[in-house]
């Protein structure tokens, strides 16, 4: 399994807004697996882009905090900007072929 520009982006996202989500509710937010997002968020810790704090939980439960590092912040950008290019790249596409199937469309009428 890769660590790919979407998962990564999504991931990083969730931590910064929302550090205290257990690696269940980053699954289901993200709508990938939880085997997945583990392997994701240990990748990010090796990578030093997050760190993780333990800390009580309302149900007085032992549970993981993940923060985004300096170097995660930084990274975070760079990925932001990568995902977004990644966007608008496929929104032209998307744009050409709905103008392909109009022209298309016309023809066949």
């Amino acid at each position: 399994m890769t660590l790919d520009e979407e998962t990564c982006y999504r991931l990083l996202k969730l931590v910064e807004t929302k550090s205290d989500m257990s690696q269940r509710d980053f699954s289901r937010a993200m709508g990938v697996s939880l085997g997945k997002v583990n392997y994701c968020l240990n990748a990010l810790l090796k990578q030093g882009w997050l760190k993780v704090r333990n800390f009580k939980n309302s149900k007085n439960k032992l549970a993981y905090a993940y923060l985004l590092t300096p170097k995660g912040i930084e990274q975070k950008a760079c990925v932001t900007k990568r995902f977004l290019a990644k966007k608008y790249k496929e929104h032209k596409q998307i744009e050409d072929e709905i103008a392909a199937l109009k022209i298309e469309a016309a023809a066949l009428k």
